[in-house]
């Protein structure tokens, strides 16, 4: 499958900016900071948007390389330590889009410990289970005329994902144990699916989205809503499903 890599010469897009707190919108393919997994990689989000502010930036949360959306960054150690303090309790709201494979339950919750995958490099095991918790909503469907793997049709679904837990790998562990895996997903997820999207759609990338992300301001203790918008590829699968309406809907309502 096709590796989704933002361009060198991009800049990040600034969705928020104030004095103790600056958000963006973190293309697909990019790593919110150096790691031992993938120590070929030479562009960070951390480094970029340090270089693109001219000032030291704290990141108060992550994402997966693969996914994109709001990331969230502090732009002193204070402020840091008390919205982390907010992620830790779990006051912090995230809201994720994600494209899965089959027809998917209208809603439901996920409510499945997770290990810690081991990191050879660092000389880790895996850890014990730890409790994970994932509430979703199906806002919309769709079945292809296409005999992508053994039924003569193909089957998505478009999912609203809320996280109430932070584990790693959390949203596509819990939709690949309910038998949804998100599309791109090349560990968790099935290949034919994915190279369907990639070969077919133009869809070469993890179609898992950080929609928006809620919490309360350190400074004002007032709630602090960020939304950040899908890039092209995933925008335009929505368009060709026809899904706009449902997803319009959906965001009416949060």
């Amino acid at each position: 499958m096709t590796q989704h890599t933002p361009p060198a010469a991009e800049a990040l897009a600034v969705l928020y900016q104030d004095e103790q707190l600056v958000a963006i919108n973190k293309p697909a393919g990019l790593l919110v900071h150096r790691s031992p997994i993938d120590r070929r990689e030479t562009r960070f989000a951390l480094q970029l948007l340090r270089d693109q502010l001219g000032k030291r930036v704290y990141p108060l949360h992550r994402l997966d390389k693969p996914t994109s959306g709001v990331l969230l960054f502090a732009l002193d150690s204070n402020t840091a330590r008390q919205v982390a303090s907010q992620f830790e309790q779990r006051r912090v709201n995230k809201d994720y889009l994600a494209i899965v494979r089959g027809y998917c339950p209208e809603q439901g919750e996920i409510d499945h410990p997770i290990r810690d995958d081991p990191d050879p490099l660092l000389g880790q095991d895996r850890g014990p289970p730890r409790d994970a918790l994932t509430h979703f909503q199906r806002l919309a469907s769709i079945e292809l005329p296409e005999a992508v793997d053994r039924y003569p049709t193909a089957r998505y679904s478009l999912v609203r994902l809320h996280p109430l837990s932070g584990r790693k790998h959390q949203l596509r562990r819990h939709m690949k144990h309910i038998g949804h895996p998100i599309i791109g997903d090349a560990k968790h997820g099935k290949g034919v699916h994915n190279r369907f999207f990639a070969s077919q759609l133009q869809a070469g990338r993890l179609l898992l989205h950080c929609h928006g992300l809620q919490l309360n301001h350190p400074a004002t203790g007032e709630p602090l809503l960020l939304h950040a918008p899908l890039d092209d590829v995933f925008q335009g699968l929505i368009e060709r499903f026809g899904w706009t309406v449902a997803l319009n809907a959906a965001r009416g309502m949060s």
